[in-house]
């Protein structure tokens, strides 16, 4: 019996290893998944709680009715990856190409130090910088370039600073990872074959580098969907994304099947790039 069962461990021993983890996969992710995704299908009873029969009707409304919350969330997140890898790039190729270490080093250092200080509270500090007697109307009114505070608080715009500048470090990171593994004797040999810095760019340094590059969008364009702190403090109902919306239907006599069918939405929109970057951008720099 003994040999048996250590026969029996050796052969399985991979399965038993694993066993723990899959385990807390199926009780803490499929599991929850599968809940929202058939709490999604059931109709609103009292109390906002799920109940037979099932219907379709909650995506309908998602897709119909909210589908200017949805397109919003959408195009705020697609911008703010943009403006962020804009700004990310030339910042990580900066740093890596520091020949001091010391530089380098401090310069990483800064770029995390925002991760230092609650995201909640950098949130309400772009309150007090946007707000009508912040910092940036007080310095336009006191140096005449306006005559009357500009509306920047809860506004798309506030929006897409707040996204820009609590989501940027993401993006730096990993194009700074894939930076550090690009060997720069390929530049040296474009250049020697007479291509231009604009050429070499394009065709040989961005292609080598656009697994970091993916992996930027990818960590900034997800959580910037699911926002919600910050279009909730610096967006008002201007800067309403789905997240806020969603969260609204979970509170006191909300609606619990709608905000699982937006959940279900918001999944799959995320499942969209993720499965983007795995088809393209997984492999090595």
């Amino acid at each position: 019996m003994a040999v048996w069962l250590t026969t029996l461990t050796r052969r399985h021993s991979h399965w038993l290893l694993s066993a723990p983890a899959i385990l807390w996969l199926v009780v803490f992710f499929i599991a929850p998944l599968f809940i929202v995704g058939f709490m999604s299908l059931m109709t609103r009873g009292t109390g906002g709680l799920p109940v037979m029969p099932l219907t379709t009707a909650h995506y309908d409304r998602v897709f119909t009715t909210f589908s200017g919350v949805l397109n919003r969330s959408l195009w705020l997140s697609f911008v703010a990856t943009v403006i962020t890898l804009l700004i990310g790039y030339p910042m990580a190729y900066y740093i890596r190409t520091r020949k001091n270490e010391w530089v380098r080093n401090i310069a990483l250092f800064l770029v995390i130090l925002p991760f230092w200080t609650n995201f909640l509270v950098r949130t309400y500090a772009w309150r007090f910088i946007l707000g009508r007697e912040g910092f940036i109307n007080n310095f336009l009114l006191n140096t005449g370039f306006i005559q009357e505070p500009l509306p920047l608080l809860n506004t798309e715009f506030a929006v897409l600073v707040g996204l820009t500048y609590g989501f940027l470090p993401f993006m730096v990171l990993p194009i700074y990872a894939s930076i550090e593994r690009f060997d720069f004797k390929f530049v040296e040999a474009a250049q020697d074959l007479g291509a231009g810095n604009w050429s070499v760019f394009w065709r040989v340094m961005l292609p080598m580098t656009l697994p970091g590059v993916l992996a930027g969008c990818v960590l900034v364009f997800i959580p910037s969907i699911g926002s919600y702190v910050t279009s909730d403090l610096l967006g008002g109902t201007q800067g309403l994304m789905i997240g806020n919306l969603l969260a609204g239907q979970f509170k006191a006599s909300g609606n619990f099947p709608l905000g699982a069918a937006l959940s279900v939405v918001i999944l799959s929109l995320v499942v969209i790039p993720i499965a983007f970057y795995l088809r393209f951008g997984g492999r090595e720099a």
